[in-house]
Formats: C-alpha cells, structure tokens, sequence
C-alpha cells in the first residue's frame, strides 16, 4: 500500500533538493519487510543513492536498517547479511537475539529474598484485611524486565560499524543519523545524534531504540535507562521532516489486518482472529494501536510541513502473509523479503504515473524497466560471495566512494565561496 502526500505548495528549493528516509520500528518480521522493501526502492529508483540521504531515521527494528544505510552498507549487502546469511565478512545468526537474558535473571533472582520479606510483612501487617493485591506488588520486582539479551545487538553491530569506511560514532557520518528511543525514567522521546546525544555509539543506540519492553530489557546510558522508540511513535518522520527534506520516504511495516477487506477481495482462508489465540488478539491489538496513532500524526504532516513532499510504503491491510508469520520464526524470513520485494515493486506499478511526475520534481526518476519487470526478485541483482576477493572489492569500493563523497563535497564548498 502506497500513501503519497504531496506538498501543498512548493517552496523556493535548491538545485540539490534534500532527501530523507524515515523507517518505523516492527520487530523483527517488520525488519525483514523493510529490508525487502527498501532493495525494491533501491533498484527501482533513479537518481538517488539510498546509502547518501540527507537524513535518516530509524526506530526500533528500523534503527538497523537506517544506521546500516547510513554506514554505506547496501541493500544487497544486508541481503546477504540478514536475508541469506551469505556474508563472510559478517556472520550473521538470527538465534543471537534470542537467547536468554541469564543476568536479568540472575539479577532479578537476587531480589527474591528482601521481595519475600515486603510481601510478608504486607501481610502479617494487617492479617485480617489482607490485600493480596499489595502482596503481589511487592513481588513484581523479581520478575525479569526482559526474556531475551540485547547486549549481543550492541556487540554485533560494533562489529559491522568497526570494518574499513565505516563508523561507530555519530559525529564520524556523512550525512546525518537519528536513532530514536525512549527514556524510561521520563517517558520523553530521546533522539541519538542530536546534539548531545552523539556521543553514544551507534551500536549502542539501536540496541536501546529496540529494546521492547517484556522481549528485552532496558538499556543503560550513562545512568538513564532506555527501551523501544515505538513506545511513543511509530515513524518519527518528523525528525527528518524538522531538518528540511523536500521529499521524504517512509516505511512502515506494522498495519493492522482487514480480515473483511481480505473476503471483500476473495481470498478467504476461512479463519477469524480470534481462532488464532492471545498471539493473534495481542498482534491485533498492538497494530491497530500503532497505525492508529501513525495514522494521525501523518494526517498533520500536511499542513505542518506543507512544502515536503511524503511518500509512505505500507504492507496492504489484507496482506495475510505479512501479519500471519510467526514473529519468532526466521526460517520464513526469505519468504517475507520476496514478498516485501514485490509488494513493492507492485505499488510502484500501480502508483507509476503519480508517483514518477512527484519523484522528477526532485531529480529523481522511477526505472520502468526495473518496475514492470515482475519477472525480478529481491536477489536478481546480488552478486554472490566470492570469497576474500569479494571482501577485498567491497572494501576497495568503499575506499573509492569516500574519496569520490570527498572530492564532491570539496568542489561543493569551493563553488559557495
């Protein structure tokens, strides 16, 4: 599903027009979506280099994705990294965000005696009016803040950002990264890369934008505690939309489902929602609460932001594929990047002639050859891995874009002078 937002009116805008990317958070299924469909825009797109925005925006699982764009690393690459698990400069094993936050446990269990102790006392304090209620809030505290450890999403991609031409640190980036979270002591909405929050590292920050409350625990910076950036929006275009874009892209991969649009088109599956369990209602549930409240604040984009132009990429509110995966299934994880792939490619299709005329105002074209092309899938164009001459390429191209961004960037800045 495409949503565009045209400006209402158009500005004085530059030679050079701004450009940024906003994508939302969705857990891991949603990083997945993302990623295939951002290798869709990626080859679709003509005139722009996704691995050059102006701004990018990343929250939760999208926090990946930006902070990898940002770093240079292609779609193809994060193909290979996350998709295929082709990578032999960077392994990459969906189990290693699973396992068990055994220092939250042990952490929580350490509380269990002084926990024991309150709830006693709670009770033998007033014996013939007991409030169990009281009794049970003093036990809450040995329950663990989170079931899986989100040290190793830190550890992984300080990894990814150490290798040659890339960076770890905020300040080091080209073109300007915000990672969004939320401080738990506050509630208040917390931007890494602004100023005075760009000294933390990036691999630090996304594993604090994704720590989703009851799946991960709370990441600590610097004393304050931190957990999932959705907690309070879902896209936060608007701190890219702040920094002047003239054209915005979003994903967003959390939609809630439409089980009478899904009949109304003929595919029905003979299932209700409520045949699918707690798993199902709660999916239900978080989707509609999370669209919902995107739904709104995109609404007021229109007039806040009159002269950007805002192009939102949606799965369909009947896509059974994309809301009936199991969230901690990875073995469909290629499944859903080919259906990320196409999905968007098919919007692309069906949205050509808006969406193309909107997109050259910005000295960007839509590649109809790529487009109408529903033969493709999200691996026609990646290279397979070639062992350590194809690390050496990557790292040698890499080199040669630095240089070339440099070169750019000095001609720029001799021209305004």
């Amino acid at each position: 599903m495409l949503n565009i937002q045209a400006a209402a009116q158009t500005r004085g805008r530059p030679k050079e027009h701004r450009i940024g990317l906003a994508i939302a958070g969705g857990g891991p299924i949603g990083g997945i979506y993302e990623l295939g469909a951002l290798r869709a825009l990626d080859e679709a797109l003509e005139g722009v280099d996704l691995n050059d925005l102006d701004v990018y925006v990343g929250v939760s699982s999208g926090s990946f994705l930006a902070a990898g764009l940002a770093n240079r690393i292609s779609t193809a690459e994060m193909c290979r990294i996350f998709i295929n698990s082709e990578s032999l400069e960077h392994p990459f094993s969906p189990e290693m965000f699973l396992r068990p936050a055994f220092f939250e446990y042990l952490k929580r269990a350490a509380t269990v005696p002084s926990a024991l102790l309150a709830a006693l006392k709670t009770i033998l304090g007033n014996p013939f009016n007991i409030q169990l209620g009281e009794a049970l809030g003093d036990l809450g505290r040995i329950i663990p803040t989170g079931l899986f450890d989100n040290q190793r999403v830190d550890t992984f991609l300080r990894h990814v950002f150490d290798a040659p031409g890339r960076t770890n640190d905020f300040r080091e980036l080209r073109r300007k990264l915000f990672i969004i979270a939320v401080d738990l002591d506050s509630g208040s909405t917390v931007k890494f890369g602004a100023k005075g929050f760009d000294r933390v590292p990036i691999s630090k920050a996304v594993q604090a934008s994704c720590a989703l409350p009851g799946l991960y625990p709370p990441v600590e910076i610097n004393d304050r505690h931190y957990v999932d950036g959705v907690l309070r929006r879902t896209l936060h275009a608007s701190v890219a939309l702040d920094e002047g874009v003239d054209l915005l892209l979003g994903i967003n991969p959390l939609v809630a489902f439409d089980s009478k649009l899904r009949r109304k088109r003929g595919k029905t599956d003979g299932r209700a929602l409520i045949e699918g369990g707690l798993p199902v209602v709660l999916s239900q549930t978080f989707r509609t609460l999370i669209h919902s409240r995107m739904q709104v604040g995109f609404g007021k984009y229109e007039k806040r932001y009159e002269s950007s132009d805002l192009v939102l990429f949606e799965p369909d509110a009947d896509d059974a594929e994309m809301f009936f995966i199991n969230v901690f299934s990875f073995a469909s994880r290629k499944n859903l990047c080919e259906h990320a792939y196409r999905s968007t490619m098919r919007d692309l299709r069906d949205r050509f002639d808006v969406l193309d005329p909107l997109l050259r105002r910005h000295g960007i074209a839509l590649k109809r050859e790529i487009v109408f092309d529903t033969s493709r899938g999200f691996e026609t164009g990646i290279e397979k891995p070639k062992g350590g001459a194809q690390a050496l390429r990557q790292e040698l191209s890499r080199t040669l874009d630095d240089l070339q961004h440099a070169l750019t960037d000095s001609s720029h800045e001799r021209r305004r002078a």
